[in-house]
């Protein structure tokens, strides 16, 4: 079992990582990336 944990928390970091290096990245190209990035959020979800 703590091999599944090792791999979950690898997982969680990788997609923290993802995510903040995407939010910095639009955040740096457009000065207003909020609604985008709500878009974005509300069509993974569903």
């Amino acid at each position: 079992m703590p091999t599944l944990m090792r791999l979950l928390s690898i997982i969680g970091l990788i997609v923290t990582g993802a995510v903040l290096s995407m939010y910095l990245l639009v955040s740096y190209v457009e000065p207003e990336p909020r609604e985008i990035i709500v878009e974005i959020q509300k069509e993974g979800f569903e």
